[in-house]
């Protein structure tokens, strides 16, 4: 089988990793890939959002099934798109199509979900433009913090946690005023939810599906959680907390009725599902859901699945997932991601990355890089994820730090402290 896997992050380099693994895959491609993915396939210059282009690669390369990684393409239709061409309609694609994507796509559709199917969440209530005098109201009847949303896909910035009401009065009336773009046409504030939060991750075929290890990522820049959101600064697998008590909770509790849900609203999804939870004194509550896998958790999860990935990649494809087994190492795993100094704000790309021969026992899955030459070279903020197995979480720490001392591009950052509340 020749597949593609679109996209150029960790979670795709960690996807071509695994499958290249399988005896029942031929060929792999990655579109557009960096500079890890070639040691797992073969690079495609294309655009994932550029539907036309994903459809030349396809024919071109004889693809069998494509999967989606990022969630822009999913949220903008690729699954339609493939279904209403009559050369790919047979071509299977794991991810949901567009009105499942919604789910990440829109927080107040998903958030509607959420209450409709009893399935437990934070309180909330959603504004537009014309319901904007009615926020001061809403926000008085909650304690601060304020979480406010935009509504759409907004490039990980689109949630803000704020503790003073009228600033929070004013961020809403900005971004629906247009801070965020068309995705703050409408804004969802919610109730702040104290607890530690964790992230569960389920694969589908429409009908079944099998649970996928759990994670516990790191979104703020600096030690102790704190600064700036970023799309993650690193991850680990399992997750003490997430015991079985625990998880027989969020399977009965939230898994369960969101498959229920979504097949009584007519919905039939096929891919990844990212169950976004926070742990509140032993009950989990969902805080968002994601159309596919989560990035930097992929680099611990993918990690810890033993036996062939691509068997449940097929079972969706032909949807006999219950039939397919999934095989769990019960080792540690985890991964400290490397970022360009500035970031998340701006920072400077095409920085000659060295040390790659000097690590070992470890897994370093390449997130921004691209090659020029005979080097490789930053491409985005958050550039490289080095994960490790171990016994221990701390031991499995140990090895991803030691060998993260061993990389080096200027500017170089990364947490010392993943793992920390744990």
């Amino acid at each position: 089988m020749n597949i593609l896997i679109l996209g150029s992050g960790g979670r795709e380099h960690a996807l071509a990793w695994k499958l290249a693994q399988s005896k029942k895959v031929s060929k792999i491609f990655i579109g557009p890939g960096n500079a890890g993915t070639v040691n797992s396939g073969t690079n495609l210059n294309l655009d994932p959002g550029n539907f036309p282009e994903v459809k030349k690669a396809v024919l071109d390369n004889r693809i069998d099934i494509v999967i989606v990684g990022p969630e822009a393409p999913l949220v903008e239709g690729i699954h339609d798109f493939f279904l209403a061409d009559s050369s790919l309609k047979h071509i299977p694609v794991i991810g949901p199509d567009k009105s499942a994507a919604r789910l990440e796509g829109s927080k107040d559709f998903a958030k509607d979900f959420l209450y409709r199917h009893n399935i437990p969440t934070a309180r909330y209530k959603s504004f537009d433009i014309s319901s904007l005098k009615e926020v001061p109201q809403f926000l008085s009847t909650l304690k601060p913090p304020y979480v406010i949303k935009a509504d759409g896909l907004a490039a990980g910035k689109g949630v803000l946690i704020i503790d003073d009401i009228h600033e929070a009065e004013l961020e809403v009336a900005a971004i629906l005023d247009g801070k965020f773009g068309t995705a703050g046409r409408k804004v969802v504030i919610e109730q702040f939810l104290k607890g530690i939060e964790a992230s569960v991750f389920i694969i589908t075929d429409g009908t079944s599906y099998k649970l996928l290890p759990e994670a516990k990522d790191y979104k703020r820049i600096g030690e102790g959680d704190t600064g700036l959101n970023t799309g993650g600064m690193g991850a680990v697998s399992p997750v003490g907390f997430a015991d079985k008590a625990f998880m027989d909770k969020v399977t009965r509790q939230i898994i369960d009725p969101t498959m229920k849900g979504l097949s009584a609203d007519g919905i039939v999804y096929k891919g990844f599902i990212f169950f976004g939870l926070i742990n509140v004194d032993g009950d989990p509550f969902v805080i968002e859901y994601n159309a596919r896998l989560g990035d930097p958790e992929s680099e611990v999860i993918i990690p810890r699945i033993k036996s062939d990935f691509f068997e449940l990649i097929e079972g969706v494809a032909y949807g006999d997932l219950d039939k397919r087994g999934i095989e769990i190492d019960n080792r540690f795993c985890t991964t400290v991601m490397m970022v360009s100094g500035g970031y998340p704000g701006d920072y400077n790309k095409g920085l000659p990355v060295t040390g790659f021969d000097l690590t070992s026992d470890c897994m370093v899955f390449h997130a921004g890089t691209k090659i020029a030459g005979n080097d490789v070279i930053t491409s985005g903020g958050r550039v490289l994820a080095v994960s490790s197995y171990g016994d221990s979480m701390k031991e499995a720490l140990r090895k991803s730090y030691r060998n993260a001392a061993q990389i080096k591009f200027k500017g170089h950052y990364y947490r010392k402290d993943i793992g920390f509340d744990l």
